[in-house]
């Protein structure tokens, strides 16, 4: 193969991630019609359809995920290689693409990177927010952030946040109407304001836990919400109670618009990791990032 067609292959591999020529366009920097004709002029080439195209949607054919059970090791491989070229540098340069849910990426990874991104000027940082678990490694990131129950298997896992701690609450005048819960049971006799994920689409489970006794409770109420600063709204609106980490309602906990209870069942527990790939060299900017996630872990700023 000619080395000026490896570039069809990166566009190639582009496409079949992203299930379509426009993300795949916008995210390669060429126009959509230009990526169309070198798909079609690689096609032409190896004589046989490597992606089936509809007006909705792009997916490889079974020719098309050959290639890319080759393809991925070896572009992997190669951006690798890369990257240890940075270490030739005066200054460390390149991309880190990580993957978080909303709340870590607020309070743990923004303060990071707005340091390491402030001191390194050639240090590019793409954080994608997600709601449910990724495959890092299909999905092509550098790492991902999640809780340490949840972590993926064969990982390097990297403590970079304190424990956290769970919060029930209302509004005084929801407790002055109905009553203060004293246990996790007594939430099936109160509205309470229910979280829906945004990825799965499940209700979640409210988890407590008190002298190592966890206690799973299932409530109800006439609100529910895949977002929890309208929960946090909706309790300071005395519609019910509300459960999510206590990061979120500080403020109002501290003012009194939200009285905390239950306290005693919302033991600390383990927080946010940040996890990679054991057999993927990190790269010097991924190093910088990686630094500022444990030096904030350790003097919290």
């Amino acid at each position: 193969m000619r080395r000026e067609e490896l570039g069809s292959l990166a566009m190639f591999m582009a496409v079949a991630e992203d299930r379509s020529f426009t993300r795949a366009a916008a995210r390669l920097g060429i126009s959509q019609s230009a990526l169309s004709h070198a798909m079609r002029r690689l096609e032409a080439r190896l004589g046989i359809r490597l992606l089936t195209r509809t007006t909705r949607s792009v997916a490889p054919t079974e020719a098309g995920e050959r290639l890319i059970e080759t393809l991925g090791p070896a572009l992997d491989l190669i951006e690798q290689k890369l990257a240890a070229l940075t270490e030739l540098r005066d200054k460390p340069a390149g991309t880190v693409r990580i993957t978080a849910g909303a709340h870590a990426a607020r309070k743990v990874l923004w303060p990071a990177i707005e340091r390491v991104t402030a001191d390194n000027p050639d240090v590019n940082v793409e954080v994608n927010v997600e709601a449910g678990l990724v495959d890092i490694v299909a999905d092509r990131y550098d790492a991902g952030v999640r809780l340490g129950e949840r972590l993926e298997q064969d990982m390097i896992a990297v403590p970079i946040s304190p424990k956290l701690r769970m919060a029930a609450f209302a509004a005084p005048s929801y407790f002055a109407e109905c009553g203060t819960p004293s246990s996790p049971y007594d939430l099936s006799r109160h509205s309470c304001i229910n979280l829906r994920f945004p990825g799965s689409g499940a209700l979640y489970v409210w988890e407590f836990e008190r002298g190592g006794k966890e206690l799973k409770v299932k409530t109800e109420g006439q609100l529910v919400f895949n977002d929890v600063d309208l929960i946090t709204q909706a309790a300071l609106a005395g519609r019910g109670i509300g459960f999510m980490l206590e990061d979120h309602v500080l403020d109002h906990l501290a003012s009194g618009r939200l009285v905390r209870v239950l306290d005693g069942w919302c033991e600390p527990f383990d927080g946010y990791y940040l996890y990679y790939p054991s057999r993927r060299q990190p790269s010097p900017a991924f190093q910088l990032v990686l630094e500022a996630l444990r030096l904030r872990a350790r003097t919290g700023s």
